[in-house]
């Protein structure tokens, strides 16, 4: 079931860069691979760790967090165990957040069990008493619902690795009886991407046998032509379930206890967890008609997903039952390459192609293998083009950014008691900025730099005093970041020469570290930068009174990291007419939403 809180052939020994390479020629070359990042960027102003590291407990200031943004992350996320806005968002989570090898937050809320049922004639849960409930704690399981697409993904790359499959097979050459009704050209790429045109679900749980349900898979026709529209579909991963099974003659739940949890310890991802695990498992929904296809009371223990269900409980796009630190093992694997200290599940080239975006041509839908890329909706400020992730529909998500090497986990239980109480992806979004925040910016000159703030449905200016610039050419300089929601927010530089009545952008060109010069002839930017420090040059129009301004507007939805600006000069041939390093230049500064920023 769809999380939608949101408004490549190899052979051998695994793909090579050369064959990679031909993935992009086969993409209309759209695909521009760059080399995964194994650890955290200078834009975060920290080194590159050696090695490969594996997760141990931490303080903040040893993972290279900020612990006053990681305090907020937690006093956020419990907010949402109130109205939300009617009612909870979740009973309860638990959140786990973490840089390189360290976790420096592993947090619960709230209840893993609250409610004994939904009376939906006064819109209210029915709570066990006191004595029954049973809070969150830090080994918690959770059915994590879409997120297990992730797992047999993975799975599915293995296989490619192994040449047992090929990224662009077509899926017919695996399971005959899938090619008729238009399928015939839906290729494994597209089941992993969402681009094969199926439509987002079908009940087969209403198929009395399993015959029947696959009857239903076979005779589904595409809504659209494969390859020309993504369109998120648990048929997708459905389908590729049955393709594993096929070429390995071993059932999911095998190849994911094979292949991932023991090799890496994951002691406590499984399907199907046994009856013994109840009481350390998060309920779900009191799954009743009309709000829930199958009638079935509390849901605790067991699939939620009525697909899922019907299917015995292991199923490609969900069934998958885990923790927090069981899922921090898992991104720490990626993020290191495929490897977790001994044991290697997936080759870099592998990994690489989860990070990696084969959605080019449908900008918005960003998708590695498996992996969404680059979502706002749920990564919140932590969304870069490498990000990865995916949410569940019972209120779980991953996120993982290679860019500062951190890593973001929020479980909650949002359909306990029922599905209809959570609306949107609110508590994943803050945790997304406040754990993107907990990520220093470094200044790009002394101690401090002016910062935007990331603040929704806002404009920041910070204003340099009036200049006369009418004598000769003159000459803006400065150091620039920004990251933010690509085309809807944006840093504006402007100028005015009349008294601020009228504004007109200026022109300006950004350069980064061993980077060509990027042009913004319209006086913007937005989207992403590399968060890195960019030098500015702007050459000012003349003018005897000349104010200049940076303005950051944002809309109602999302945010990225914001904007920060740092050592602005402002030079003449006749000398210097700004200098933010003098004192009595600084404090001519007019700040209106930006804020002096260390960090």
């Amino acid at each position: 079931m769809k999380d939608d809180t949101a408004d490549r052939g190899t052979k051998g020994s695994g793909p090579t860069r050369r064959q990679l390479g031909r993935v992009a020629v086969s993409l209309g070359g759209a695909l521009t691979l760059a080399p995964f990042p194994a650890g955290p960027t200078d834009a975060a102003g920290a080194t590159r760790p050696t090695g490969r590291p594996t997760l141990r407990y931490g303080s903040p200031q040893r993972a290279g967090l900020l612990p006053a943004h990681l305090r907020q992350l937690v006093a956020d996320a419990e907010a949402f165990l109130g109205p939300s806005p009617s009612h909870p968002w979740y009973a309860g989570a638990v959140l786990l957040a973490g840089r390189g090898g360290t976790v420096a937050l592993h947090q619960p809320i709230g209840m893993a069990v609250r409610y004994r049922s939904y009376d939906e004639t006064t819109d209210t849960g029915v709570e066990f008493p006191a004595a029954q409930q049973i809070p969150m704690t830090e080994d918690t399981v959770f059915d994590l619902a879409s997120v297990s697409k992730l797992f047999t993904s993975i799975l599915a790359v293995q296989q490619i690795e192994r040449g047992a499959l090929e990224l662009e097979g077509r899926v017919a050459r695996y399971l005959p009886e899938f090619g008729g009704v238009g399928k015939q050209d839906i290729t494994i790429r597209q089941l992993l991407t969402h681009t094969s045109g199926f439509r987002a679900w079908i009940p087969l749980y209403k198929a009395p046998s399993y015959e029947e349900k696959l009857r239903l898979i076979w005779d589904e026709a595409p809504l659209n032509p494969p390859g020309s529209a993504y369109l998120y579909s648990d048929l997708n991963l459905i389908s590729l379930q049955l393709v594993l099974e096929k070429i390995t003659g071993r059932s999911l739940d095998a190849l994911l206890h094979d292949g991932i949890t023991a090799p890496l310890g994951l002691r406590h991802t499984r399907y199907n967890p046994p009856a013994s695990w109840r009481p350390r498992i998060a309920a779900t929904e009191d799954a009743r008609a009309p709000w829930s296809g199958l009638d079935r009371g509390l849901v605790w223990g067991e699939v939620h997903d009525e697909n899922a269900f019907s299917l015995g409980g292991v199923a490609g796009h969900a069934g998958v039952f885990s923790n927090a630190w069981d899922l921090a093992v898992l991104g720490r694997t990626l993020l290191n390459g495929g490897t977790y200290g001994r044991a290697r599940i997936l080759r870099p080239e592998s990994v690489e192609l989860l990070f990696t975006d084969f959605n080019t041509a449908f900008p918005g839908d960003e998708h590695g293998l498996g992996f969404e890329l680059y979502q706002h909706w749920y990564m919140g400020a932590m969304a870069t083009p490498r990000t990865a992730g995916h949410t569940g529909f019972t209120g779980t998500s991953l996120v993982l950014d290679p860019t500062t090497d951190s890593f973001l986990i929020v479980l909650g239980n949002s359909v306990h008691p029922v599905r209809g109480w959570r609306s949107g992806s609110a508590p994943r979004v803050a945790a997304g900025n406040d754990m993107a925040r907990a990520v220093a910016v470094r200044p790009a000159h002394g101690r401090g730099a002016w910062f935007s703030g990331m603040a929704s449905s806002t404009t920041a200016t910070l204003g340099l005093p009036g200049l006369d610039t009418s004598s000769d050419a003159a000459r803006l300089r400065c150091a620039l970041w920004w990251d933010t929601e690509p085309r809807t927010d944006v840093l504006v530089l402007e100028a005015s020469t009349d008294g601020g009545a009228s504004w007109l952008p200026v022109p300006f060109t950004t350069k980064r570290p061993g980077g060509r010069p990027l042009h913004h002839p319209d006086g913007t930017a937005t989207g992403w930068s590399g968060r890195v420090w960019h030098h500015l040059t702007a050459d000012l129009p003349t003018a005897r009174h000349l104010v200049l301004r940076w303005r950051y507007t944002t809309d109602g939805r999302y945010v990225g990291r914001g904007a920060y600006v740092d050592g602005v000069r402002v030079e003449a041939a006749a000398g210097v007419l700004f200098d933010e390093a003098r004192p009595a230049d600084a404090a001519r500064v007019e700040a209106a939403g930006w804020v002096p920023s260390a960090d």
